[in-house]
């Protein structure tokens, strides 16, 4: 193919051979994605209908568990449907649209993981100003502004990936469109056009991961001069669980983006895709909700609410037949 104005589809990695296989992976894919749209949903409505967990902090995960809904229902519905239908077929179209979302809302993701580090700074650091620093509208414009540089960030980078000639065939080695898999597609001499753009998110995103690492730095100063253990303890029990959402996110995304060419391959590809765009939003509830009892307990009064309105139609189904 001379260049991307003939590419009408482009054909993703094919995760098995065998039907059976086929069939597996689609099962396999299913339950991972029902899990994570049933601890993410669980969590958004927990946080929606308790009036306690209306704060900064849960407004900032309830946007990143909206972000984890979204990142994996832009990947793994197609794969599951190919895998279903025994085809590799992604139109050229929806193949920009995967590209465009998948990283908007990753890029989202990043940029709140930011913010947040930022809420348990000012909640441990400064705790008197924590209302004057974090209000609602101060809460409001930091996710707006995450957002929007998410979608600009996105745009950037889908605009510039696709405006490129493509002269090396349609085959992309993932399960989903990824920018680096289309970039090998490219003309050698049009590379450089993106390589400008991924300098400039390189260096916003070493800026945000700065941030992260600045404020637990003065986090864990002050935690350590607080003199009971039980102090120490309260002030740093909802770190944690963002440090280990931020740390499986960056570690498994740079080492998707900085791996050497001499180790890749596409089952290594593969792998590091699956562990940076399927585990990361299915893990997240649990992270979060492990060591967080405010959540926990909201989550289990759901359940219940849930599990009561369950048991209550059939009784009253009986009651109105009765009656009849």
């Amino acid at each position: 193919m001379s260049n991307s104005s003939s590419i009408t589809h482009f054909l993703l990695l094919a995760l098995a051979e065998s039907r059976e296989m086929q069939l597996l992976h689609f099962c396999l894919f299913l339950g991972i994605y029902l899990a994570a749209l049933l601890s993410n949903g669980l969590i958004i409505t927990a946080i929606a209908c308790d009036h306690r967990l209306h704060t900064p902090m849960y407004f900032f995960l309830l946007n990143l568990s909206l972000l984890d809904l979204g990142s994996i229902s832009t990947t793994l519905p197609k794969s599951m449907a190919n895998s279903l239908w025994d085809t590799r077929d992604i139109s050229y179209a929806g193949c920009t649209v995967q590209v465009f979302f998948f990283l908007f809302l990753m890029s989202v993701e990043y940029f709140l993981l930011t913010a947040m580090a930022y809420d348990r700074y000012v909640a441990i650091c400064k705790p008197l100003h924590y209302g004057t620093l974090l209000g609602s509208r101060a809460c409001v414009h930091m996710a707006a502004a995450a957002w929007g540089a998410g979608f600009l960030n996105a745009m950037l980078h889908t605009a510039n990936t696709f405006s490129l000639p493509l002269c090396q065939g349609n085959a992309i080695d993932q399960f989903f469109c990824e920018i680096p898999q289309i970039l090998k597609l490219s003309c050698s001499n049009s590379f450089l056009r993106e390589f400008e753009v991924l300098i400039f998110s390189a260096l916003l995103a070493f800026v945000c991961f700065v941030f992260i690492v600045l404020s637990y730095v003065q986090i864990f100063t002050v935690v350590l001069r607080i003199p009971s253990e039980q102090g120490r303890h309260k002030a740093f029990s909802t770190c944690p669980p963002h440090l280990a959402v931020v740390s499986l996110f960056l570690c498994t995304g740079m080492f998707s983006n900085l791996k050497p060419p001499s180790i890749s391959s596409p089952s290594l590809n593969l792998v590091v895709a699956v562990l940076y765009a399927v585990v990361p939003p299915t893990l997240n509830p649990l992270i979060y909700s492990m060591r967080n009892k405010e959540l926990k307990d909201a989550v289990k009064k759901l359940l219940g609410f849930i599990s009561a309105a369950t048991d209550c139609q059939p009784s009253s189904a009986n009651g109105s037949h009765s009656l009849s």
